[in-house]
């Protein structure tokens, strides 16, 4: 499978009259799957960002430990001082989604300047499970050209990263979009990856008979609340 998203990669960058790939570097397993794919797909023309923001340092040291492994060019860009420089210039919030929003949109605009300069295409770290129930930033990390773990549940990316030869404390950490101190995916979303995939295909199959009903009740309300973000932007039809 490794192999066939390799060649769809560089079949997708050719298409586009690009060069390579631009990534960003998490430490997190999904982020280390797909710096493997560009590196093989790419191996002179793929760029890893590492891009703390007030965030482990655990994060960054994975990163560049990976990096490290697989021979990927990587840039270290901080966005901790922009992050609060717009914290002090937007209006005060309470509300702890809309500021840590901010931090992949930021991202998001760091990775396309890069890709801007290389004549790189951007490409993106969300899983299927993750797109179903919208589970990532609108125009942050959701602000990408290319998804090729997109059609891939978060259960199936683990076996790619053995697959790929990802270093085993990768893919055992517990997932975590750094968003905030102690912000883990699993503990945000209300329910472990294993059953949010199990509970999605038996949506996609039509087979929820088996599905404890406030679980299926929990995902179907994230898929139907989320549904604004992956559809086309809405134009109005004159």
């Amino acid at each position: 499978m490794v192999d066939k998203i390799g060649v769809w990669l560089r079949e997708q960058v050719q298409k586009a009259g690009k060069k390579g790939l631009i990534l960003g570097l998490s430490g997190g397993v999904d982020s280390a799957c797909v710096a493997a794919l560009a590196k093989m797909a790419f191996p002179n023309n793929s760029l890893g960002l590492i891009m703390p923001c007030e965030q482990s340092s655990l994060d960054a040291e994975m990163a560049i430990n990976l990096a490290d492994k697989l021979d990927l060019t990587i840039k270290k860009i901080p966005l901790d001082k922009t992050y609060n420089t717009l914290l002090e210039i937007l209006p005060p919030s309470e509300d702890k989604i809309s500021k840590a929003n901010l931090k992949p949109r930021l991202r998001m605009l760091t990775l396309y300047y890069f890709a801007n300069i290389h004549n790189y295409l951007v490409v993106g770290t969300s899983n299927k499970s993750e797109i179903t129930i919208g589970y990532y930033t609108k125009y942050g990390d959701g602000g990408v050209d290319l998804l090729p773990l997109g059609e891939f549940y978060k259960t199936e990316v683990k076996k790619i990263a053995e697959e790929l030869g990802i270093p085993r404390e990768i893919i055992l950490r517990k997932p975590s979009a750094g968003l905030w101190a102690g912000q883990f995916d699993e503990d945000e979303i209300g329910i472990s990856y294993f059953k949010l995939d199990e509970i999605i295909k038996a949506i996609e199959s039509g087979n929820t008979g088996d599905i404890n009903k406030s679980e299926l009740d929990k995902v179907m309300k994230m898929i139907e609340n989320s549904r604004h973000k992956n559809q086309p932007i809405s134009v109005f039809p004159r």
